[in-house]
Formats: C-alpha cells, structure tokens, sequence
C-alpha cells in the first residue's frame, strides 16, 4: 500500500474540514444508535460552555507559538489566527479581563550531539535550547538556530512589554515581524526585530540584555522555564506540538481561529462578569430577545431583569437611572431606596388631572404606597378623591363657603371675612388689619423702652464710676485713705523748698 502524499490541491479543503468529537457514556451511545437505526432525525449539538473552568471574572490563558514562517500551511494559520485575534486579544488585555501569556517550544541535544553538525545549526546555549530547521535543508537558508534566537526575542518583548505594564504590546510586535521581517525577504533577522521594537517604542537595550549570549555554556533563565513549563502540571497534559492552547489551565481542542478561540476564553468568565466583546451576536445568541428569557419586565418603564450572558441569562432585578429594584426577577421587581419615586412611581398609584399630579408613592417611611392627602384607597391600584365638603371635614364654620375641588377643597368667606384655615375660621378684614398696626405699634413702644432702660443702666453706672475716681483722687491728696499707702505731694514738697 503506497503511503498518502502531499497533495497542495487537496491541503487548501482539509484545513477547512472539521470533525467535532466527543466521549459519551454506552448508555446514552446506545440512544443515539436505536434512533439511527429506526429512521429519527438525530441532531446532536456539542456545548463546550462548561467544558472550561470559569472560577472568577479573569480568564488566564496561554499560547504555545512559533516565529517560523516557512513550516507550510500549519504557519500560515499560526500567524492568520495571530492576525485575526489580535484586537479581541487586547481589549480583553487593556481591560483587565484577561492575563495572556506567550509560551515557545524548544528540545534539548543529547550530550552526545551536541557537536555534531545538526545539533550546531538548530541548537543555542551549546545544544540547551533547539528549534528544527526551517526549510528542512541544513545546508541553505535560515537554521533552526535563528529560530531559537527570534522566540527567544519576542519572549523578551512581552517580558519587557509586561515591565511596562503593556504586556499586549506583543501582540503588535509578533504581527508586524511577520509583515516586515518575512524569511522569503530575507529579513528574518536581527537588524529587521530591533527596527519593529523601535517603532513600538520597546528599549532596544533591555531587549537585547534580556537575550543574553547565544553561544554561552550556560542556562537561560528564560528558556529554562519555557522548557519545564511544557510539562503538564494538574489536570493540563503536557504541551508537544503546535500550536497549542491552553485557557484557565485547560488545553484547549479546537480550531484556531478567532471565533472558536474567543468562545473558548469567553465560557472561562464566571457568569455575569465576561465582558462585552463575549456578548456580540457572532459569539452568543442573546436569549433575553426571546420573552425577556423568562425574566420580570416593567413595559411602561422599559426596564428588564433580563441579564444576557455568554452561557445564556440571569434573572436578578437591575438598577436603573440609579434606583436600584429588587425582589426574585423573575416575577417580581421593585424599585427600593432613594429615588424610587421617579420609576413609575414605584408601582404606586398615581393620576394627573389638569396639570396637577398626585401619587401615593412614599419615599420615607415603610416605603408602603399610601395614598396622599385628600385621597383614600389601597394606594396601589386605587386612590379616589374625598369630598371634604359633603364629609364636613373642613371649611365648616357658619360664614364658610365650602367648594370641593379634585384632591382638596376650596374654603372662602362670605362678606368681608377672611378664612383662617388652621383655625377653620372667618374673621374681619378690619379686625386684622387693625390687629397688625397695634401690634406693630406696641413692638416699636417695647423697643424704644428697653432701649432707653439700656442707654440708663450704662450712663448711670459709667456717671457714678467717674465721680468715685474724681472724688478718690481728690481726697487722696489731703489725706492716706484705707486702702491706699501715702501718696507724695510733690507740689508742697516743692513750695517748702
């Protein structure tokens, strides 16, 4: 039997197949065997939503890649899904959703190769760190040595990216060497990688530090842990080919491409807390189109429980126009808190009659719908107007007239009377009037007393402080006074000299 050959034809539709497999129990095989067998329509659809861990609202997930561009089909779709993916890539990065990192594949020569042709030509750090030969030809083009050397560069641009706290700047570094720096160009090189870290705005410098030296007998750090972390760790197997990828510490088995991908990290988010990019109509169906998913709704408010998600929907009440609602949303919503009056009126009653406006919506209290003052009724459903004149509970007094109006009344007086309506009373114009003036008389009298009872205290008490001294000093002249040791006359003291 001839072995299969390479087909270039036949390459450009099999990358394009794919046969979706999974394991089942017997039991549920044998179901799908008898529904085969009786001539049923069988349609099985394959939900990878929870085959990814999702424990929090970041997803961590990492890309086991390559810099070589001239390994066939299987490169072109490296770099065409590193093209495709880059945008959702950083914005997933730029806001903090996820944490992606690079990772590179490298084998080891044997110590007993390590001099050998082969070993020289694919390995650095003397057969530490290796990478096959591009063309498959040792003896023209690039060596798989410059491979090496160029994962080993685009690892340093993310590890100096990430210092920067700018780790998706590798995303833009990886995509325009392969643009500007192709092997077919005869650019793959390192004069064409430090022309792209310029432009990206990366030091050069620290770049190159973080390289090290090539042809040194020693291990690089950076490589070292690329090697150990292709050793599966935990539920995540070990990582052998290319390229592989792997989300929430979970290999990923799918096709790579960027829809597929970005379901993959989408269903690692803990529900609620993916990010919009994960709610686009390419990557979900937003079951809360269809019913409201089954949630509460407030038509006349336009507010929903609904919450699309990227596994389905969650009912919980929302908050809206910052009044946040509560209940189970599903059949029940309430507005709660602060503001609650302005969202329909919190459920309430509420009615308007020529451009007056009455609602039974409480915002202190027990929050309970009451109808307002001139009302009664259950407060939700129903309020009606009091007759405050046929109840006689106001505007009562023998010279009231009493004119029941929509939520309230109007009380007047007949004749020259005046309605008092703390009181529910009439009382003259005049009476008032006059009332005013005496009363305003009688303030001025009680202010001009006091303050001439004031100016009286003050001058009599400064008056008699004046004598006491005038009288004091007089007499102390003449004469020692109790309180007060000799006091020298320099007047007679003189005159007798």
């Amino acid at each position: 039997m001839d072995l299969p050959r390479e087909d270039d034809e036949a390459a450009k539709y099999i990358q394009n197949i794919t046969i979706p497999s999974a394991l089942i129990d017997k039991k549920f095989g044998e179901q799908l065997k008898k529904a085969v067998k009786d001539g049923e329509l069988v349609n099985v659809n394959l939900d990878w939503r929870e085959a990814v861990p999702h424990p929090d609202d970041r997803v961590e997930y990492e890309l086991w890649t390559n810099s070589n561009d001239e390994c066939g089909p299987k490169c072109d779709m490296l770099m065409n899904f590193l093209k495709e993916f880059k945008g959702a890539a950083q914005l997933l990065e730029k806001g903090g959703y996820s944490q992606f990192t690079p990772h590179y594949i490298t084998w080891y020569c044997p110590q007993a190769f390590v001099i050998s042709k082969q070993c020289k030509s694919q390995c650095i750090n003397h057969g530490r760190y290796c990478a096959p030969d591009p063309e498959q030809d040792f003896s023209s083009g690039y060596e798989g040595k410059d491979v090496v050397v160029e994962n080993l560069r685009q690892l340093c641009v993310y590890k100096v990216a990430n210092e920067h706290k700018k780790p998706w700047v590798w995303w833009d570094y990886v995509t325009d060497f392969h643009i500007r720096c192709p092997m077919k160009e005869k650019k793959y090189n390192k004069k064409c990688a430090e022309t792209v870290i310029k432009s990206l705005g990366l030091d050069v410098k620290k770049v190159d530090k973080c390289m090290g030296d090539p042809n040194a007998d020693s291990d690089h750090p950076l490589l070292k842990m690329e090697q150990d972390a292709q050793i599966g760790k935990g539920s995540r197997g070990d990582v052998t080919i290319l390229p592989t990828l792997v989300v929430n510490n979970r290999q990923y088995r799918g096709k790579l491409e960027r829809k597929a991908v970005l379901k993959a990290i989408c269903a690692g988010f803990e529900e609620t807390t993916e990010p919009n990019v994960c709610l686009s109509d390419d990557i979900e169906t937003n079951e809360c189109l269809n019913d409201n998913g089954g949630c509460w709704r407030d038509k006349a408010a336009n507010v929903t429980a609904c919450r699309d998600t990227f596994r389905g929907r969650v009912c919980e009440c929302p908050m809206f126009n910052g009044v946040q609602f509560k209940g189970d949303g599903y059949s029940n919503c309430e507005p709660a808190g602060p503001g609650k009056c302005l969202i329909n009126h919190g459920g309430c009653w509420h009615e308007t009659r020529n451009g007056k406006t009455f609602s039974a919506c409480q915002e202190s209290g027990d929050g309970k719908c009451q109808c307002p003052a001139g009302f009664r009724g259950d407060g939700v459903k129903k309020c009606e107007d009091i007759d405050e004149c046929k109840e006689r509970k106001a505007c009562q007094c023998p010279e009231c007239n009493c004119r029941d109006t929509w939520g309230g009344y109007d009380c007047t007086c007949s004749g020259d009377l005046l309605y008092i309506k703390d009181h529910d009373t009439c009382i003259n114009k005049t009476a008032v009037q006059a009332k005013a003036a005496w009363a305003a008389v009688w303030g001025i009298l009680i202010v001009i007393v006091v303050v001439a009872a004031g100016s009286y205290i003050v001058y009599k008490y400064r008056l008699r402080s004046y004598m006491d001294s005038e009288i004091r000093a007089i007499m102390a002249q003449y004469m020692p006074l109790d309180n007060q040791g000799e006091i020298p006359n320099h007047t007679h003291e003189e005159d007798r000299s």
